[in-house]
């Protein structure tokens, strides 16, 4: 059995936020065993703190947002997949606004600051979320499934009617090395032409082809990191928002999911375990 890990120094990073567009400086700090994921607000009076947890999920429109009272935070699965697929169970993520930089639009940054700061093993045997049954969330044509398995693979089919993107299927066995490799480069995607409405919405405002890949009149404006670098994005948003049930381990197939059902699946399997 292996036992819990944290950080074993705390690091920081500075950027801006995708949605908010504002700076941001976050701080992964070192935590006791049994605290799990948590962030917490250090520019808020009394520097209030919410768990990453899907109890907490309060908003899944372009990405996701965790809530407790006063203490919000939102585009948090980049950082969190990177936490949990490196196998980080307990962080303080110490945050000086609402949303966490965006970096590259992907989770390699934070791969690379988990690496740098290196991990701490606790005397505590490490919680897993062991999937016993089938748990699906289906909404029209999209749904997401979990079915028992004896590890973390993810299997996903992405359907975009762009003439770039298409149909795009993705199956990965996910562990520290493949993510590192294979799914933590690559970055989210958007299109020019909804931009202004993003925006308007209060979305994308520090979005920009140094964090994004941007399309534009059926082509990419900015080189792909990936032939597939949209579903490869698809797993690792799935990969942090299923982290809200915590270190997983089961077999998710999903098609043309999102930030709702994902949060969903992640809920699911908490409340059919009785840890909400």
């Amino acid at each position: 059995m292996q036992n819990q890990t944290t950080l074993a120094r705390r690091i920081s990073y500075t950027g801006i936020g995708l949605h908010s567009g504002q700076d941001v400086t976050i701080t992964l700090c070192p935590a006791p065993a049994q605290t799990g994921i948590v962030f917490v607000r250090t520019d808020l009076p009394g520097a209030p703190q919410v768990r990453a947890c899907a109890s907490y999920v309060t908003n899944t429109m372009r990405a996701t947002t965790l809530e407790n009272g006063p203490a919000k935070v939102f585009t948090v699965e980049h950082l969190l997949a990177a936490l949990a697929t490196l196998e980080v169970d307990n962080c303080f993520v110490e945050i000086n606004a609402v949303e966490p930089p965006v970096a590259d639009g992907s989770s390699i940054v934070f791969v690379r600051l988990i690496e740098e700061a290196g991990k701490q093993e606790l005397a505590v045997p490490r919680q897993i979320t062991w999937v016993t049954r089938e748990h699906t969330v289906r909404v029209d044509d999209k749904f997401i499934t979990i079915l028992p398995y004896d590890g973390l693979r993810v299997t996903f089919t992405s359907v975009n009617p762009h003439p770039a993107l298409g149909v795009q299927f993705g199956d990965y066995e996910i562990n520290p090395a493949t993510f590192t490799e294979q799914i933590a480069p690559a970055r989210t995607i958007g299109f020019m032409h909804e931009v202004k409405a993003l925006q308007e919405k209060g979305l994308a405002l520090g979005g920009s082809m140094d964090n994004a890949v941007v399309y534009e009149d059926g082509k990419a404006l900015n080189p792909l990191r990936f032939p597939d670098e949209l579903v490869r994005h698809k797993i690792l948003d799935v990969l942090g928002d299923l982290a809200l049930a915590g270190q997983l381990r089961g077999h998710i197939i999903a098609v043309k999911s999102g930030h709702a059902l994902n949060t969903a699946l992640a809920r699911d399997i908490l409340v059919s375990q009785n840890r909400l």
